[in-house]
């Protein structure tokens, strides 16, 4: 059995005050750390995290989930997903965790609204 691997990609959003990463690789124990790691540097105002190619997350990759949305929290930071499957979305669902995200079908949906958003 191979080793999870999980590689995630930075892009600018709409604006300077934007950042998106994608995730792509499942969000578990094993990739938990270097997700952990990737987010610990980033202090864009507006995070977006595109979860369309995170195929599946178990309890420890939801809690770094967590972890980062207290962390932006405390810093006045917001944090949005997109793209999350409904394999993942139960696991939301199950733990009762979706009302403390902000979720959006896909990446464009996010950067449109999060963009006009913060001009109103």
């Amino acid at each position: 059995m191979l080793p999870e691997s999980l590689v995630i990609e930075r892009f600018e959003g709409a604006n300077q005050a934007q950042r998106v990463l994608r995730i792509n690789g499942p969000l578990t124990a094993t990739t938990s750390v270097p997700f952990q790691n990737a987010l610990r540097g980033e202090n864009a105002g507006t995070m977006i995290l595109d979860l369309s190619n995170v195929p599946y997350m178990d309890s420890v990759g939801l809690g770094s989930l967590v972890a980062t949305y207290v962390s932006c929290q405390k810093s006045g930071r917001r944090i949005a997903l997109s793209g999350v499957n409904p394999r993942v979305w139960q696991l939301f669902q199950i733990t009762k965790l979706e009302p403390f995200f902000l979720v959006f079908p896909s990446l464009t949906d996010a950067v449109d609204a999060l963009t006009n958003a913060s001009r109103a």
